[in-house]
């Protein structure tokens, strides 16, 4: 990737070219998964941030040598179909109910207080509705579609991928959305004087998951769906 086109690059391309400057992006707060795409350029403007100086540390490092085996690009789609499987949908099943729990407790102990934990549950409640049904379609609808497509390229196949990554991607934006709504409300996950160790449990969580939903979508809306759209040409 050229020095002097980087900035014109959409950042979701980026993070695919080289999941490790998934890093930089996470460390100043632009988001590579619902929010990847937008330039380089127009990321920045939008943050208020130096694009010289994002790009001089993003090339710091695209420019070490790359581990074997994690250009996600490189995979075969129904393998990452698989890997998703296997990775962030057994995470978000693990930790759902738990998150589900934990947010509804601190907003009813802690609420009057800090109100905004109430709309922290409140949202969380909407992405375990949203999630555990949007996990369901991809495994009984999209990814056997996907590798019905690239065993016998099926037109079934063909239009259920069009028809599903249209829907899919209003999905992600939900998700993505009500965790980027709950960070802000939190303050990054800040925790407050009071904070019990209940509390200081769920904002660790939290942020653990918003950290593999935004790996999580980014696999799919900037790698997974540009490799479906090919099959189902």
């Amino acid at each position: 990737m050229e020095q002097e086109h980087l900035q014109k690059i959409l950042v979701g391309d980026i993070v695919a070219d080289d999941f490790r400057t998934s890093t930089v992006f996470k460390s100043v707060g632009i988001d590579f998964c619902c929010g990847g795409k937008q330039s380089l350029a127009d990321a920045c403007s939008e943050k208020g941030l130096d694009v010289d100086k994002l790009e001089v540390d993003l090339q710091n490092i695209m420019n070490k040598p790359a581990t074997p085996g994690t250009n996600f690009k490189e995979w075969e789609p129904g393998f990452l179909c698989d890997y998703i499987v296997n990775t962030h949908h057994k995470f978000v099943s693990k930790k759902m109910p738990e998150l589900v729990f934990y947010t509804d407790k601190i907003g009813t102990v802690h609420g009057d207080h800090h109100p905004e934990l109430v709309e922290v549950a409140s949202l969380f409640a909407q992405i375990n509705t949203e999630l555990l049904q949007h996990l369901k379609n991809e495994e009984e609808v999209f990814f056997p579609a996907i590798k019905e497509a690239a065993a016998i390229g099926s037109e079934k196949a063909k239009t259920t991928i069009q028809s599903e990554i249209k829907r899919l991607s209003i999905e992600h934006d939900f998700a993505g959305g009500a965790m980027d709504t709950i960070n802000k409300i939190t303050s990054g996950y800040k925790l407050p004087a009071d904070a019990c160790n209940t509390y200081r449990v769920t904002f660790q969580l939290l942020e653990q998951f918003e950290d593999d939903l935004h790996i999580h979508v980014h696999l799919e809306n900037n790698i997974l769906f540009a490799k479906a759209l090919e099959l189902a040409k």
